[in-house]
């Protein structure tokens, strides 16, 4: 399984060499930015459907105000104290698969380079990143949602990106701070689409 660090893309071409030293150093650095790529341009999966980031904001974010809305209606209501004066984020999970389209396109037209892509999206990756690194995240953490609920969502909710199948994601730097007394968020997990492809036709 090959690491490709979003953060610092450069190591990703070192995890290339040393996975396949027979590749010329030119193919080496378009492999590495094919993997960067579908992992910073990752596919959100949500109730089957694939949404691609960030052609397809307005459908995701649409399919996901019925479910807040949803929760809302079924949570407990929130009672605010002195001593917790703030309610708790209800977390939701999305999906994410590798973006092999968007990485497919540094290849241009070299055949043997998309299969070997192909092959190492499919033998698993590992994704370390950070909150901004992902354009999917970055995008739901910063989602007006009352805005898109004309005002019927009052619940607080936290959007979570998450690799799936084949594809492992590590957020960088979430070592909780020692001596931290806040509970931790509601999570409520969307169960993902076990099934998704990773490569596109």
């Amino acid at each position: 399984m090959i690491v490709c660090n979003l953060t610092k893309p450069e190591s990703t071409l070192d995890q290339v060499k040393k996975n396949y030293p027979k590749l010329k150093q030119t193919d080496a650095a378009l492999i590495a930015s094919a993997l960067v790529v579908s992992g910073r341009q990752a596919l959100a999966v949500y109730e089957g459907e694939q949404y691609a980031w960030t052609k397809d904001y307005d459908n995701l974010t649409v399919a996901l105000k019925g479910q807040l809305l949803h929760l809302q209606e079924v949570a407990e209501p929130v009672k605010k104290t002195k001593s917790a004066p703030e309610e708790e984020p209800v977390e939701i999970k999305v999906g994410l698969i590798p973006n092999y389209a968007a990485g497919e396109q540094f290849l241009t037209e070299r055949e043997d380079l998309k299969t070997l892509f192909a092959d190492i999206l499919q033998g698993g990756v590992e994704y370390q990143y950070s909150a901004t690194d992902i354009g999917w995240q970055w995008s739901l953490d910063r989602v007006n949602w009352t805005t898109i609920s004309d005002g019927e969502l009052s619940r607080r909710f936290k959007l979570k990106a998450t690799f799936q199948g084949d594809a492992v994601g590590v957020e960088m730097g979430l070592t909780p701070k020692r001596g931290s007394k806040k509970k931790a968020a509601v999570e409520v997990a969307v169960e993902p689409e076990a099934d998704a492809e990773v490569i596109e036709e």
